[in-house]
């Protein structure tokens, strides 16, 4: 349960991008109070529970990754009945919370009826919520996961609102609207206006690239808790500021990050869970070192991304360290 009164700070579910492996590696530095699952999509029959101990590996541990952090299990799906069976299959497998995503601006999941085309319908949300709370016992909580609407920002307060309604025992807001997908502007304030309103703790999510984004943010939202996902791995420092400036850790930041150290330790996490040999070990590393120039943090990606293979993209980060730091 997501305590009101204790700051938190969480891992954010990113399709292909915070599987097993990356949570692993996030787990260890100690900063997340909790990751949230790959959403698993719940479309024409519930999921069975091998699907759940299949892609949260986590659940055979106590739904944690090795080094303690608790992983959420996220589904996405518009059908009640469905969604609340797939919910008890995922505890039978061993959830022990589960999160339900309102907010996937994907075009093919929302033609699909899931993810953010919720967003149109609050009395769904309320609906879908209700029956996943209801086919739970009490001591499971389910949150849920939100964008500020389809194409306004208005509609986060009803939507909010009909999330509550249903049971739902916290919301994670993410700070735009499907229709503006990851571009910007982000908006903060409504987050805060809801979480003054609402009764249940409020999640804040949506562009904390810079430890003053994240003073902004908590400003004008005046939340306890937040979600990072691009930023934490774009910028791999900026968790730890973050987890620091809210109290919950004092962990080292080092001045400089080792890329090479932090994309070996992936690797060996992809290899523990069976996903690093062949080529696409390298292109995984190269999506990590790519988001990251992106944001100017790492500065010479078009050096490394001819490498073949995950072996010479490492050898190629070492050899030329501390250059590629």
């Amino acid at each position: 349960m997501l305590n009101p009164n204790v700051p938190a700070l969480a891992l954010a579910p990113m399709d292909g991008v915070t599987d097993p492996a990356m949570r692993a590696l996030q787990g260890e530095s100690g900063v997340f109070s909790y990751a949230v699952s790959e959403f698993l999509r719940v479309s024409s029959d519930p999921l069975p529970i091998k699907v759940f101990r299949r892609d949260v590996p986590e659940l055979d541990h106590a739904a944690k990754t090795p080094s303690g952090m608790p992983v959420h299990v996220q589904l996405l799906g518009g059908d009640p009945e469905r969604m609340a069976r797939s919910a008890q299959a995922a505890m039978r497998a061993g959830a022990t919370v589960i999160d339900i995503n309102f907010g996937c601006p994907a075009p093919t999941v929302n033609r699909n009826d899931g993810g953010a085309t919720l967003l149109k319908f609050p009395c769904r949300i309320r609906e879908v919520v209700q029956a996943v709370r209801q086919s739970l016992p009490s001591t499971i909580p389910v949150s849920a996961k939100l964008r500020l609407g389809w194409d306004s920002v208005e509609a986060i307060y009803e939507n909010a609102e009909m999330a509550a309604a249903g049971g739902a025992s916290w919301i994670t807001i993410h700070a735009r609207t499907r229709s503006q997908g990851y571009q910007p502007p982000v908006f903060w304030r409504p987050i805060g206006q809801v979480r003054e309103k609402i009764g249940i703790p409020v999640v804040a999510n949506g562009d904390i690239w810079t430890l003053d984004d994240f003073r902004r943010c908590r400003e004008e939202t005046g939340c306890a808790h937040f979600m990072l996902g691009r930023c934490a791995l774009a910028d791999p420092n900026l968790p730890k500021l973050v987890a620091h400036e809210l109290g919950i850790g004092m962990p080292h930041v080092p001045a400089s990050i080792d890329w090479a150290a932090e994309l070996a330790r992936l690797l060996d996490w992809m290899r523990y869970y069976g996903q690093g040999a062949g080529p696409g070990a390298a292109q995984r590393l190269k999506q990590w070192l790519k988001l990251a120039a992106s944001r100017g943090v790492f500065q010479h990606f078009d050096q490394v991304k001819l490498a073949d293979s995950a072996e010479e993209l490492l050898a190629l980060l070492r050899g030329a360290a501390p250059l590629l730091r």
